[in-house]
């Protein structure tokens, strides 16, 4: 089996590293054992520590994320990154070296993100008590043709999981498993429609 990278973006509290949690153990349990997580937070605290949040800081980050990804693509393992990684340049650039890359895009409308967050990092940034805050008052790119889209709002994590499976499979970047759960008639041809228009089918 050829490598990939998943490449998961979206604000804080979007769900992204969840969800490389729940399809790294799917994929793990369809045997494909290669595979490695690199976690925005966990990358910066020892892959990027002392960077700061500059644009130039953020960019050195998500490179150094994409360069990690890139070797272990190339190697034919899988690489799931879960990052804020705010700037569609720095990620279209990952894709360009990475070239097996599947972008996941974790949507969330804000006042979802604002209910969901725990540390309420999102009312101190609003109230302006934290600054260069993404999504608040430092800016987030929102991709425009990633290859698959979650409305984490809305969508449960079965149905993002099995929305992400199915497309990997369609795609022919993961074996079909007979026994997982079936997604909705109307939703697998949104997916190969959405496929079609990228190309991949």
């Amino acid at each position: 089996m050829k490598g990939f990278t998943l490449w998961f973006t979206g604000l804080s509290g979007s769900g992204k590293s969840t969800l490389a949690e729940l399809v790294a153990a799917e994929l793990k349990r369809r045997g494909l054992t290669r595979l490695e997580i690199l976690d925005g937070d966990v990358v910066r605290t020892n892959l990027s520590k002392g960077l700061g949040f500059s644009k130039e800081d953020r960019d050195i980050n998500i490179r150094r994320i994409g360069f990690v990804c890139h070797i272990l693509t190339r190697n034919d393992a899988v690489a799931i990154a879960a990052a804020i990684s705010p700037y569609k340049a720095i990620r279209d650039e990952n894709r360009a070296l990475i070239k097996r890359f599947i972008e996941i895009y974790c949507e969330c409308p804000l006042d979802t993100l604002v209910e969901r967050d725990t540390k309420g990092l999102y009312k101190k940034a609003l109230a302006g008590e934290i600054k260069g805050f993404t999504g608040i008052d430092d800016p987030y790119e929102a991709p425009e043709n990633p290859e698959i889209t979650i409305h984490s709002g809305k969508e449960s994590q079965d149905e993002s999981l099995q929305k992400i499976l199915r497309t990997l499979e369609l795609m022919n970047y993961i074996p079909p498993d007979p026994e997982a759960t079936r997604i909705p008639q109307e939703e697998e041809a949104k997916i190969k429609e959405r496929l079609a228009e990228l190309g991949y089918l």
